[in-house]
């Protein structure tokens, strides 16, 4: 909703945190982009069966590491969302990006996928 700057949801954000995420260098929306569509993206393949799967979240994954470096290691993420609570979110969506990587490439192993 940032990348698209949907207003109402934006609303929603104080000053501050507008700041924070309009101030994202480039790299971070590519990372923030891969990491995102790489994970719809994966889980059509996998959907479809297609061993492509593996490697697009592994893609993601890596994406996601980049933007969560870049938030809360060289910007200021952690103060600015309010807390723990967007570490602990940041935290459950990579888990769950891990966890669909480990699931298709067992898929794959076991030639459920082509």
């Amino acid at each position: 909703m940032t990348q698209t700057r949907n207003a109402a949801y934006l609303k929603s954000l104080t000053p501050v945190q507008l700041e924070f995420f309009f101030s994202f260098p480039m790299w971070v929306v590519i990372a923030w982009g891969i990491a995102t569509w790489g994970g719809v993206v994966g889980s059509l393949l996998l959907l479809f069966r297609r061993g492509l799967a593996v490697p697009v979240f592994l893609a993601s994954i890596i994406g996601m590491i980049l933007t969560t470096f870049h938030n809360f290691v060289l910007a200021n993420g952690l103060k600015v969302m309010g807390g723990v609570g967007g570490l602990i979110f940041g935290a459950i969506i990579f888990v769950i990006g891990l966890l669909l990587w480990i699931y298709a490439r067992a898929m794959r192993r076991r030639g459920v996928l082509r």
